[in-house]
């Protein structure tokens, strides 16, 4: 069995015991491992020690029971191993940087630390050849865009640091609540959109470890007055690599199978290959697919010093 095999096994098995308690002798054994060799292998593949992986994941599945009202909070707590209201109410905030009962007053989107897959790190597909690990279904291909398109939205300032895949750090889900901004308001452009919405991060500052986030939606007619507070964003032609992903539902598409999927294309797929990209990435989603739920990911190829788009 590979290494990786055997730290996706203790995964599974932290999953379907987070309501207990759940010690790393146990999950060592579990695996056939020694606690030693079990924690430096865990944190080498996971990024994480292990009693902080199984906190994170806790405080990720309680968000949905705190959504319901009729819950005291000490029985979510409870529910998911924490001892008591305080030593919950403590860890929540230090994950997320508010308490429990704020979460339940303003319900914003928070960023989560979801359970990996780690097995895509050690798999390397052809463009065209669809790729099936767990739920996820995954394709990458290369697309020449012809015409610029632009959409209209809102933007703002993100912290590398604060949002994953891309940085460690768990909390408000900046790109999230931005959205939610977006679908409050492009009522607004009725009329003037298309079905297709557009989410793209591109580099700010990297010495201040800042990046850009729009969210919006593509034009195919430009309003006479532009509402207060939206910007206009174009996706400009070029040659890009496309990374399909489609899912089950759409909560988990945009949650835990984006996630995977950014960390495969730009971890694993883009490196094997020699490719670089431009400090862009673009999330396209679809509205008006039938009988399935998917996205793509669009990233530009980097024109090389010769003037010519790599191979």
């Amino acid at each position: 069995m590979h290494a990786w095999e055997t730290i996706n096994r203790s995964l599974n098995y932290i999953e379907e015991h987070l309501s207990g308690e759940i010690s790393t002798e146990e999950l060592a054994d579990a695996v056939g491992l020694s606690p030693f060799y079990f924690q430096r292998l865990f944190k080498r593949l996971v990024r994480k020690p292990v009693q902080e992986y199984v906190k994170l994941r806790r405080l990720a599945k309680v968000i949905e029971s705190l959504k319901d009202m009729d819950r005291r909070i000490l029985d979510v707590a409870l529910d998911f191993g924490f001892s008591s209201h305080a030593n919950f109410t403590r860890a929540f905030k230090e994950t997320y940087g508010i308490t429990p009962d704020e979460y339940r007053k303003n319900l914003p989107m928070l960023n989560t630390f979801e359970k990996p897959e780690i097995s895509m790190n050690y798999i390397l597909i052809d463009e065209g050849v669809p790729l099936v690990v767990g739920d996820i279904l995954l394709e990458i291909q290369r697309r020449t865009l012809e015409k610029p398109e632009i959409y209209l939205g809102f933007e703002t300032e993100v912290k590398i640091s604060g949002q994953i895949p891309i940085g460690e750090s768990t909390g408000i889900d900046v790109p999230g609540q931005l959205w939610k901004r977006y679908h409050a308001k492009k009522g607004l452009l009725a009329g003037n959109l298309g079905k297709v919405e557009m989410g793209m991060s591109y580099m700010r500052s990297f010495a201040q470890g800042l990046f850009n986030y729009f969210a919006g939606g593509l034009v195919h007619k430009m309003p006479d007055q532009m509402p207060e507070g939206f910007v206009k964003q174009e996706l400009l032609p070029g040659k890009y690599i496309i990374c399909r992903i489609e899912a089950e539902n759409f909560e988990d598409l945009v949650t835990v199978n984006l996630d995977r999927a950014n960390k495969y294309l730009f971890g694993t797929w883009l490196p094997q290959h020699n490719l670089t990209t431009e400090p862009f990435s673009v999330e396209k989603y679809f509205q008006n697919a039938e009988d399935m739920v998917y996205m793509e990911i669009w990233v530009k190829l980097l024109v090389s010093e010769t003037g010519g788009n790599q191979k």
